[in-house]
């Protein structure tokens, strides 16, 4: 476990921007990771998985300590259902491609989301008709201050619209999480319009986890910025959702406005829509702006600072909050 100083984390964060770590150690094993934690000459530590969901406003002081303990492993609980164990390190992507050459379903509608696997309990990522808490089991993590080790359950991690009660206590880290898969009879879904329109363009009539995952990534592939071409970090807000009074309000100004139903209560607007009709869609900044294909993805095309990316963050969400009096919450994590 070697400590590094004065560490660039252009290559660890996909918004790729320059941010410097005084101290940096990547953690391998669970006793590196409470080696690190035990470091009592380091006040103040952050801890760092994928840098796929996370905007760097500032060098960071302190210690960084980056998750790198992986593996993956099954057990067969039933004919059709198996249980998988993966840790935190690993690439969420190559964790849905270890599942499909596996032929275990019910994940690859989350294809080629980037990030480790350790962020995505945080996020109860989600795509295309499917969030991880539809197969989440568990996961064990690890108390910063205590250092014990916890397993939570899907009810303790309290998963909501792309947050946990880890988004909202950061007194723990996750160290792996466990996944409820099956086979044979696996049910595929295929609700999300834009996966049946590509199994379309493909002449799949019965797809198989290997079409949709093709599908998703296709789909992904035309929406979203390659982050290793131009620095963005996927969807930067969440789609807002509002109560029955105030979609009806909307429809009335905005007689065009796109919204889904959640529930018979509440209705969720694309935020992109809204982002784009406040006049910010490929929005231009110098080295940093709003894509042209995709509203809700901020990008920095060279050398922007995570404080400008932040700036443009906030002089959108003002505006959206001025037109349509709704306020956008950002997924990303800031710091």
């Amino acid at each position: 476990m070697k400590i590094l100083t004065n560490f660039s984390l252009k290559k660890f964060n996909s918004f790729n921007i320059n941010a410097i770590a005084d101290n940096y150690v990547s953690v391998e094993s669970l006793e590196d990771l409470t080696k690190a934690l035990n470091l009592k000459e380091y006040k103040e530590k952050y801890i760092l998985g994928g840098g796929s969901n996370l905007l760097i406003t500032k060098d960071i002081k302190g210690l960084v300590i980056h998750i790198n303990i992986n593996g993956i492993h099954q057990e067969v609980k039933s004919n059709n259902v198996t249980e998988v164990v993966a840790y935190a390190g690993e690439n969420w992507h190559s964790l849905v491609l270890w599942c499909l050459k596996k032929g275990l379903g019910g994940i690859e509608n989350l294809s080629l989301i980037p990030g480790s696997v350790g962020a995505a309990p945080i996020q109860n990522i989600g795509a295309y008709g499917v969030e991880l808490k539809d197969v989440f089991i568990s996961c064990d993590v690890i108390n910063k201050e205590t250092r014990e080790i916890k397993t939570f359950d899907k009810k303790a991690c309290e998963f909501g619209y792309r947050t946990s009660f880890f988004k909202k206590n950061n007194g723990y880290i996750i160290i792996s999480i466990k996944l409820k898969l099956t086979h044979k009879e696996h049910n595929l879904n295929t609700s999300y319009k834009g996966i049946q329109e590509e199994l379309s363009n493909l002449n799949i009539k019965q797809p198989t986890i290997y079409d949709i995952s093709n599908a998703v990534i296709n789909i992904r592939k035309e929406k979203l910025p390659d982050p290793k071409k131009i620095g963005n970090s996927g969807s930067f807000f969440k789609n807002p959702i509002v109560s029955k009074n105030k979609i009806e309000e909307l429809k009335s100004n905005f007689k065009s406005i796109p919204f889904y139903t959640v529930d018979k209560n509440n209705y969720k607007i694309p935020a992109a829509w809204l982002i784009e009709k406040a006049g910010f869609k490929a929005k231009t900044y110098g080295d940093y702006g709003v894509h042209k294909d995709q509203a809700l993805v901020l990008v920095n095309y060279k050398s922007a600072r995570g404080s400008d990316i932040l700036n443009l963050s906030i002089s959108i969400q003002k505006a959206v909050k001025l037109i349509f009096n709704i306020d956008l919450e950002a997924e990303v994590n800031i710091i």
